[in-house]
């Protein structure tokens, strides 16, 4: 059955609540094989770790969190918008962290993430949009269809969770 889901920007004093949900998916993403910069086994102390810094940044403006929810309140999904870039950049952002729970996926959760973090970009007038993904990984075909092009590779960029290296692909977009 699938479930509505809706996506919203959190608000600067509720990001600290939403550490341990996204901790759960940040957990399942890299069990399920997702090279978003850690390595197994990934603790649940380390993933809280990562959130609490994630907030942090939130409350001071540095970046929006996106978090997509389930009918009944669970966090399914959440994406990035990095905005502390150097000053020569600011009509500039990166997206980061584009994460949907597997129990979540197949349902148009990533695609309605990545309309919503458009949306954001547009509001915090950004127009130029930046972000990389792991070369030949399901995600390029979801940010092909969402009109971002590609840059190109850089073989060797990352370690996949369970060890081994990976290329990674560059893609931007202008809004």
């Amino acid at each position: 059955m699938t479930r509505r889901v809706t996506v919203r920007r959190a608000a600067p004093e509720e990001a600290e609540t939403l550490i341990e949900p996204l901790a759960d998916v940040l957990v399942d993403c890299v069990e399920g094989g997702a090279s978003v910069s850690f390595m197994l086994p990934l603790s649940r102390e380390r993933a809280v770790a990562f959130w609490r810094k994630v907030a942090a940044g939130v409350v001071r403006g540095e970046r929006a969190l996106l978090v997509a929810e389930d009918s009944e309140g669970s966090v399914v999904g959440t994406v990035q918008l990095i905005l502390d870039l150097p000053e020569n950049q600011p009509h500039r952002a990166d997206v980061a962290k584009m994460l949907v729970h597997r129990r979540a996926r197949r349902q148009g959760i990533a695609q309605l993430l990545m309309d919503a973090v458009d949306e954001e970009a547009r509001r915090e007038g950004r127009n130029v949009l930046v972000l990389d993904t792991v070369t030949g990984g399901d995600a390029e075909r979801l940010y092909q269809r969402a009109g971002w092009q590609r840059v190109g590779d850089v073989p060797k960029y990352a370690l996949m969770p369970e060890g081994g290296l990976c290329s990674t692909t560059f893609y931007f977009k202008h809004l």
